[in-house]
């Protein structure tokens, strides 16, 4: 009977103290700003291949236009710029990468566009 009684008061002194257990502290949790970018975006890739784009355009390399990855580096992914890069995309443009004017895409919608700008800026190294 002794023998329990101790056995009962040691474990109730390790679970009093918390068994060396230590609760971890909360972390405090960052403010996340909201990310432009879609993190798959496929649709933005579907639309680039379903439109005349890769005949000026390629990801990695320069070709008649710049690299995809060359303008993602170029733009920083703020509202700002996708907008800036939708109205070049459709109205065209010439002078930031060349001479070589962009062809406009008048019949390309903003909601479209917008994707693939966002397709495009994702691919910041």
């Amino acid at each position: 009977m002794k023998k329990l009684i101790v056995a009962l008061l040691i474990s109730g002194s390790i679970a009093a103290c918390g068994g060396g257990e230590q609760k971890p502290a909360e972390e405090k949790k960052e403010e996340k700003k909201p990310d432009v970018l879609a993190v798959d975006n496929t649709k933005g890739l579907e639309l680039i291949g379903a439109n005349d784009c890769t005949t000026c355009h390629k990801i990695g390399e320069k070709n008649i236009g710049p690299a995809y990855t060359d303008v993602a580096a170029k733009y920083e992914a703020t509202q700002a710029n996708i907008d800036t890069l939708v109205n070049k995309i459709i109205a065209g443009g010439s002078g930031v990468w060349g001479a070589v004017p962009m062809t406009p895409h008048p019949t390309l919608s903003k909601e479209d566009a917008t994707e693939m700008v966002k397709y495009i800026l994702a691919l910041k190294k």
